[in-house]
Parts: structure tokens; sequence; C-alpha cells
């Protein structure tokens, strides 16, 4: 029986720098990994942690010629060279070799390289935190291993996930990006939780482990939070944080708290507008969009300036058309001048911003709304009055006492019909009323002749018109018109999320606010003030007028398909856009709240089968949180938003001739009532 040969581990020396030389048997050729710089820097701190393999290097008579080639380790004889050129290591300094000798030096750099085994990214995890309960700080771990502060945290961040999650980790049950969703909630148990729904479901996309983990708990970016800022933390609120994408914030784990800090300042909101004097205040977190209609809102008048504050601000104003003038020709400004220019401008907004006063009387009578808007301020709008707190309208001149009434008129007419005519005289009589028949037979020639003569004078017809809207619209209780036309603001009766915040929203708002503010106090000077304006003026104030009395809403129980055609019209009229007027698909807003085959068709539309197709396997929430980033920026709207012309036929009857799809896979006819497009509501 042959005896096994016992293995002899090559020798290894400590060899001076200055004796070992870069062997070209090295197989490594591209760069990868950790750059020399940080080797270097790495070797000061720790001094060399392996050894150099090298070979010895003979002349052509095969004698020793005291010299070593290293073929495997260059990267660490380059960073020796490194801190030997900065002087910060002795040139003669022994480095720790192992010497081969068999073999070839190619061989021996292949297998340093090949069998070296990566660290699995969890061990590197583990090492960061057992450094950090031994006492490191973030900044101290970045420092020793080269990376910045904020990839120590994360890493920190994977290794406090469940230990029962990271044993699945490190057996490769999960992927990295999976790992990283998991780090949102802290919450061990309810990560568990989740894993657990996650191994009975089609899809473990990170997208939503992350949406799972936060069920219940509100954005950062939502206005509450924004509202209460840090007052929520203040108070012992718990943020979660994505370390590993934009979370926006994070989210507020205690909906509850936040609720109670928001009620507790919109009540001091109200206590200190209540004590300007009004005579009511109502605050709300969100306002449904028109809730002043048919309230008056005081127009009052903006404080004056000081002469303290006029002489602010027209040093302001030289000073800013001073520097503009100065960098005119300048393209980019320094920062200073550009951070000056900002302050400038927005004293200059302060200034111009005044306080509106309103009348004691018109302040006991009237009241305030108090809201938060979508970036989290606090909203007051003040001075609305409400129909039952209006003051009795003044008495007409007709209704006055020494006035003769029509029923006295028609009281007096029957006296003198029962009379004899013979003894009736035009002395005895004197100048009685005329009477209300005739006035009426009078008055209906003339009404008839006025027609005539305005429908032959457009000019004035359009003046008049508006005249009648603009009272409609900014003036209470008037009859000041002849005019019979009727105009009103349609109020919302199916309010959409966010509808008090949209653009469009806010556009009309700020209009009708400018015509307020440009248009006489009193009704009586209204006519005299429409025939001094310019044509494009009265034209632009009618279309605010007409524009106020669209309603072009489907509701359940009041289709009118007459009145939405023509809206369809209108809006081919306008070239309505509905994207470019800021709507896009959401979950909240549309997807969550439609059946998954129109969520799907959505998708077919707007990217194409197969991405449709993606998304079948989902249930209802993950779709329509999956079809939102799908649908992010595609433009596509859902039917009701379409204007006729953007979407060709031949597009809507390719949709039209594909079988909808309900939620249990079952074909939906297309006679169904609840898939049309116009049954949304519905759904």
């Amino acid at each position: 029986m042959t005896q096994m040969r016992k293995i002899v581990l090559s020798s290894s020396r400590d060899i001076p720098f200055n004796k070992l030389v870069l062997s070209q048997a090295n197989v490594r050729r591209i760069k990868a990994g950790v750059s020399v710089e940080e080797l270097a820097e790495d070797i000061a701190r720790r001094t060399l942690l392996q050894s150099l393999t090298v070979r010895a290097v003979r002349d052509a008579d095969g004698a020793d010629t005291g010299m070593f080639e290293v073929p495997a380790g260059g990267r660490r004889y380059r960073a020796l060279e490194r801190l030997v050129k900065q002087k910060r290591l002795a040139k003669t300094a022994p480095i720790p070799c192992v010497v081969r000798e068999d073999g070839l030096a190619e061989e021996d750099s292949l297998a340093e390289n090949v069998q070296r085994a990566p660290l699995h990214p969890l061990d590197q995890f583990r090492a960061f935190q057992a450094l950090r309960e031994k006492g490191q700080s973030e900044e101290e771990i970045a420092a020793a291993f080269f990376v910045s502060a904020a990839v120590v945290r994360q890493r920190l961040r994977l290794a406090s996930v469940s230990p029962r999650l990271l044993d699945v980790y490190a057996d490769d049950g999960l992927t990295l990006d999976q790992l990283m969703a998991f780090t949102v909630n802290p919450d061990h148990e309810r990560q568990e939780q989740v894993f657990e729904a996650l191994t009975r479901a089609h899809s473990r996309e990170p997208y939503q482990i992350r949406r799972l983990l936060t069920e219940g708990a509100v954005r950062a970016c939502d206005r509450r939070a924004q509202f209460v800022g840090p007052a929520y933390e203040d108070a012992g609120g718990l943020v979660m944080r994505d370390l590993f994408q934009g979370d926006d914030g994070g989210w507020l784990q205690d909906p509850v708290l936040l609720d109670r800090l928001v009620a507790e300042r919109l009540e001091r909101e109200v206590v200190a507008i209540q004590a300007e004097g009004w005579k009511w205040v109502e605050a709300a977190v969100s306002l449904p969009y028109g809730h002043t209609y048919g309230l008056r809102r005081l127009t009052g008048e903006a404080a004056q300036l000081s002469e303290e504050e006029v002489a602010a601000r027209d040093a302001l104003k030289a000073e800013h058309e001073g520097l503009e003038e100065t960098w005119a020709q300048v393209e980019d400004l320094p920062e200073a001048v550009d951070a000056r220019l900002g302050e400038i401008e927005a004293a200059l907004e302060a200034l111009q911003d005044r306080p509106v006063a309103y009348a004691p009387e018109d302040v006991a009578r009237a009241g305030a709304f108090i809201t938060i808007d979508g970036s989290g301020e606090l909203r007051v709008e003040r001075g609305f009055v409400r129909p039952e707190d209006e003051a009795p309208l003044p008495a007409t001149p007709e209704s006055d006492a020494d006035a003769p009434s029509a029923g006295d008129a028609r009281a007096a007419d029957a006296s003198a019909s029962d009379a004899p005519v013979a003894e009736a005289s035009d002395a005895d009589e004197g100048l009685r009323p005329i009477p209300d028949r005739l006035v009426a037979e009078l008055t209906a020639h003339r009404t008839l002749a006025l027609r005539d003569a305005l429908g032959a004078d457009p000019h004035v017809a359009f003046t008049s018109a508006l005249h009648a809207l603009a009272l409609k619209l900014f003036y209470r209780f008037c009859g000041d018109t002849c005019l019979e036309l009727d105009v009103k603001s349609a109020a919302f009766n199916a309010q959409a999320p966010g509808l008090a915040d949209t653009a469009s929203a806010k556009s009309v708002d700020a209009r009708h606010q400018a015509w307020a503010a440009h248009l006489p106090k009193e009704p009586g000077e209204l006519w005299d003030a429409l025939r001094a304006w310019d044509e494009d003026s009265r034209q632009a104030l009618f279309a605010h007028c007409v524009a106020l009395s669209v309603n072009a809403t489907i509701e359940p129980y009041n289709r009118r398909p007459r009145a939405i055609a023509q809206a369809d019209q209108l809006a081919q009229a306008v070239r309505l856009d509905m994207v470019a007027a800021g709507w896009a698909p959401t979950a909240e807003n549309y997807l969550a709240r439609v059946t998954k085959a129109r969520i799907l068709l959505a998708v077919r539309e707007a990217k194409d089968a197969a991405a449709a197709s993606r998304l079948e396997p989902l249930k209802k929430d993950d779709m329509a949180a999956q079809a939102e980033q799908v649908l992010a920026g595609s433009g596509w709207l859902p039917e009701p938003l379409r204007t006729p012309g953007v979407w060709t036929s031949e597009e809507t009857a390719a949709v039209a001739d594909e079988p909808a799809i309900d939620p249990d896979g079952a074909e939906v006819d297309a006679d169904d009532h609840s898939a049309a497009p116009h049954a949304h509501a519905a759904e």
C-alpha cells in the first residue's frame, strides 16, 4: 500500500520592498474593486493583511539575482509603492511574502484571483453592525472603509431586518432589492407577516412589499403632515424612512396622533380668527370645491402703505433696478447677487400683499373659512356672508308710504268706474295714476320695440347681456336689469379628490377675485363702468361669467346626454387638454375605483397588450398601484375626460372589439352598462 505524500507549503519570509518588482505574468489587466489609493490608505491604517506571492528572479544562467517578482498581489504592490513614494513607508521595509518555486507564475496569479470567494453582502451588513455595537460611529466606519456615511446607514438598516428574513436572504430566498424594501418598516413582526403574505402571492415586487409595510401610515408629503411639521416627531410620533429610494420624507406611523395635532392647531387658528370679530369661523382639513357658492364675499379695503413703507418700497425698487442694470450682460449671476435679488422680490411682494380691512358692521355678520392647502400651508378666507345673516334690503321708492301703491290705484280705478260718467269731471278726478292694465299694455309696446332695436345693435346687446350676468354673479339680490337672463355658478355635487387644489380651480378662483376687485362696489354703477371699458375687457369678463355657468358633470340621476354632447363640442372649440390641465391617472383618482378589466384596458391603450398581460395575475390593489407607475407620463385619459378628436375612431374601435374581463375572469358583454365608459360613477 503506497503511503500518501504529505503536502509541503511554500515558505514565507520578509523581503525588503526595494527587492520586489512587478511580474508581467499577473493575469489581472482590468481595474476592478477598491482603488489603489484606497487600498494604500487601508494598509496605512491596518498594515498589510495579506502576503504577496513572489518568485525569485534569475539571470540568463539561472543564478539568483536577489530580486523577486510579484505575479500575485499586484494591487497590493502598487499600494505599497504609493506609500513609499509618499515617504510614509521605508524603501527597505520588510514585506511579508510567500515564495513560490514550482509551477508557473501565471498559474499563481490566476489561482489567487479565481479561488478568492467574494464576501456575501449579509456578512458585510453584520460586520458593520458589529463595529457599530462596539462603539464606532457611522462616520468612523465610513472613513475606515472609504464609503459614505449614507452607505453605512443603509448597510446597518439592512442588518436590522428580522433575523428570520436575513436567514432567507442568506439562502437566496430573497433578492437584495426585496430585502431593501423590507427595511421601510422596522417592526419585525410586521415584516414577517408581509413575508408570509408574499409566499402565497403571485408577485413579490419591491413596490408591493413597501406598500404592504406602509399600509395605514400617512405620507410625509400629505397636507396634514406638512401642516404640523416637526410637532409630530416632537410629540413622539415615529416616521418610517426608506434609505434606498426617494420617499418624500417617509411615512408617519401614528395617524391618530397626527389628526389630533392637526385638530389642535386648527382650533388655535380658529380662536385667533374669531378674535378679529367674525360671527362664525368654519375650519376643516379640506373644504369641498365651491364651498363659498351662495355666499356673498365682502370686498374690504387694502390697508394703505405708511410713509416709511412707501420709502422702503421705493428704495427696494431702485436697488433692484440698479442690480439688474449692472448685471444685465452677465448670463450667470454671482450667488450673492442672485440671493439679494430674491430677497428684494420677496420684500416687495410682502409690501404689495396688504392686509384687508372690513367695516365692523360687516365683520359682525360675516365669517371665515380655515383650511389647509395642498402644500400644507394654512389658508384663511375671510369675509363671507350667509344669506340668513344679510341685512334687510332698504325700502324701494315705490314702496314708500307717500307713493301710491298699485292696489290704491286699482281701488281708485274701481271707484271711478262705479261712479256715473256724467257726474265725473276732470277737475274732480285730478291726475289719477295710469291704470295698471294700461301701463302693462304701453310697456308691452315699448318692450317689443326695445327688443327690435337691441337686436339690431350687437354691441349694446353684448354689453346688456354682460351687465345682467355680472349683476347675477358679483352682486347681491340685484334686480337692476330688464333682461330675463339667468346664470348660476353651478355647484359640484360630485366632489373629486383634490378638486379644490387643482391648477384649474386655482386659476378660476384667482380670475374671479381679480374681476371682483375691478368692478364697482355698487350695482348701480356697473352699467356706466361696462360702457366705459374697451371691447377686449368686456369680452374677457363675459367669457369668465359664461364659464362659471358650465356644468358638464355626468351624474347617475341626471346624465343629460344632449348637454354632454354640447360639452364635447365646447371642449373641441377651446381645444381642452386634460393632460395639460394637470390630470394624470392614479390609484386614488381612478385606477383603484374601477374594475380590473378597466385597469388592463387603460394599460393596453397607453402601452400594449404585453404590458397589460404582465399585470393580469396581480390582485386589484397591486394592479392599480403598478398600473399607476406604468401609466405615468403616458398622457392616457379615461374616456369621460377625452376631448373628441384626440383619440381616433380606429383606436376607439380597436379597443371596443377587445373583450373586457371582469375580476373573476369572465368576459363582460359589450352591452353591459357596467362596462360602459360613461358609467364610471356606478363603478
